[in-house]
């Protein structure tokens, strides 16, 4: 019976969640599985691995063959590079104490180098989100001169309609004012005549 360690697919559509398992090789995907040592969810980021890392390597020393994907996820957890490290405390060319502080060197390092990942992810982020904000002040501040002419030019046309009958008729009345002035006749003195005799 070839055992293999593959993955059993739960969640709903487009939001895929994994159980690792080691299962019958005949068996269907999600079908009987002989035991689960971790899962894995690919939607998070970064990705979540949960592993149980001894029951992981004894049954790699085992036999069980993995598929592609768990394969990547062995490599990644340093299950592959501790299986590398054994074999060589088994031809004698290292102790199992070496073997095991230089495993614990290569996790920190991986730590490290995923977190300083997601710091810079996380800090190109920022910045273009505060390039979109910016660029959406600016184009705000442009809509809004935009409206404020807009406007100007409204207001401005109201004015000039509601003043230009009342301009026409303040020139028609000082048009016919002045004409009314310049017609009134000047009044004549009365000419006082003589007393006759």
């Amino acid at each position: 019976m070839p055992t293999k360690m593959r993955l059993q697919r739960f969640g709903k559509k487009g939001r895929p969640f994994y159980h690792i398992v080691i299962a019958d090789g005949r068996a269907p995907r999600d079908g009987r599985f002989i035991e689960k040592i971790g899962t894995y969810n690919p939607v998070a980021k970064p990705a979540i691995i949960e592993l149980d890392f001894d029951k992981a390597y004894d049954w790699y020393v085992k036999g069980a063959d993995p598929t592609p994907t768990v394969k990547t996820i062995l490599s990644d957890k340093g299950i592959l590079y501790f299986n590398h490290l054994m074999k060589g405390v088994a031809k004698g060319a290292f102790s199992k104490e070496v073997a095991e502080e230089r495993l614990n060197d290569w996790k920190a390092a991986k730590e490290s180098k995923i977190t300083s990942a997601v710091k810079s992810e996380q800090l190109t982020e920022k910045e273009a989100s505060k390039k979109r904000l910016e660029e959406e002040v600016k184009i705000n501040e442009a809509r809004a001169a935009e409206i404020a002419k807009k406007r100007q030019k409204e207001v401005d046309a109201a004015r000039a309609a509601a003043e230009g009958p009342k301009a026409e008729a303040e020139e028609v009345e000082e048009t016919v004012v002045e004409e009314t002035v310049a017609e009134e006749p000047v009044a004549e003195e009365p000419v006082v005549e003589a007393p006759c005799c």
